[in-house]
């Protein structure tokens, strides 16, 4: 974390943990306040520039890199060859170059993994995550309390707008991520907190979840298949672009119909806090089949959120986290349609 940041952080009361923010006072009063102002340090930020950026990027992911423009980001995946994916990403331009945004413990693995393809193309890749900070503003208000202090806010979602050297990204009705350099993150953050009670990050992750938007993490690289995880529905797959690792498996799983597994989204009331990764078990008759839990957070109602990747003849069924004995999942209406995807 850049150090101005991490001092910035430090004294408006942040927990440290680890070199990232744990949490911010009464972890318990974020779940109940609104608009929530938050620290993203723990998503990492990647730069991919060069005169062969676009090219190369356009054969390595499942999106339409083209379209992820100045004015527009998009949800993006690296698969496997076999169209497991090894990683899951927003993805937007600057006048620079690309930034790619992902969770911060898949970072290492897949920026080696990227430059490992670049050879002899004009391309350079470089995790920028320490020189500039990225904070999320959310909740009911958030867009009114931004609009004071950046009144240039993106209107549609996934569009980013700028405004005095910092980009605003809006993912949702009421949710905005801002980056920018760390003396004027500073700046805002103050002119923010009078208004917005500050959140560690795991109200940025439940806000995700509440989406449906999954998020890839160690224990469950190269698990799913985009569609397994509804990426299609989430516009993060394009199926009228050129060839990228796993595309052939991907396309063949759209069109054939071949997804058996699908990611809903859920609610289970547990004494542990489910973790990315974990079983989850659906008995019918003789026949049994697993899941795993994709991504999970606390509920401000009580017990976790989850986004969970279960056969789609178990939606309507009893499915259970970590075993057949385990607390039985409630499934949630995702906020958009797999009919359409």
């Amino acid at each position: 974390m850049n150090p101005t940041w991490l001092n910035h952080l430090t004294s408006a009361g942040a927990v440290i943990d680890n070199g990232s923010v744990a949490r911010f006072g009464d972890p318990g009063a974020a779940l109940r306040a609104s608009p929530l102002l938050m620290d993203l340090s723990h998503l990492s930020l990647l730069a991919v520039s060069g005169d062969d950026a676009e090219t190369f990027l356009q054969g390595q992911f499942t999106n339409d890199v083209r379209q992820a423009t100045l004015a527009q980001g998009q949800y993006s995946a690296h698969c496997t060859p076999k169209g497991r994916m090894l990683a899951s990403f927003f993805i937007w331009k600057e006048e620079d170059g690309y930034r790619l945004q992902l969770p911060g413990t898949m970072m290492e693995g897949f920026a080696k993994r990227l430059s490992m393809y670049v050879l002899r193309a004009k391309v350079k890749v470089s995790d920028i995550s320490d020189n500039t900070v990225r904070l999320g503003v959310a909740g009911h208000g958030a867009s009114e309390v931004l609009g004071r202090q950046t009144p240039n806010l993106p209107s549609a979602d996934r569009e980013v707008t700028r405004h005095e050297g910092m980009s605003i990204i809006r993912l949702g009705a009421e949710r905005f991520e801002v980056v920018a350099a760390p003396e004027r993150a500073v700046a805002l953050w103050q002119a923010l907190a009078g208004e917005c009670t500050p959140a560690g990050p795991s109200r940025w992750d439940w806000f995700d979840i509440r989406a449906g938007i999954p998020a890839i993490l160690p224990p469950t690289r190269e698990e799913f298949v985009p569609q397994m995880v509804n990426f299609e529905a989430l516009g993060g797959v394009s199926f009228k672009k050129g060839c990228y690792a796993g595309q052939e498996i991907v396309a063949r799983a759209q069109h054939i119909g071949q997804v058996k597994r699908r990611m809903y989204l859920a609610h289970v009331e547990a004494e542990m806090p489910p973790q990315a990764g974990d079983s989850l078990h659906y008995a019918d008759g003789e026949e049994a089949a697993q899941g795993k839990v994709v991504n999970a957070e606390i509920s401000p109602e009580g017990g976790y959120d989850l986004l969970a990747v279960i056969p789609v003849a178990a939606a309507e069924g009893d499915v259970r986290l970590w075993g057949e004995s385990g607390p039985r999942l409630e499934l949630l209406p995702l906020p958009y349609s797999l009919e359409q995807a």
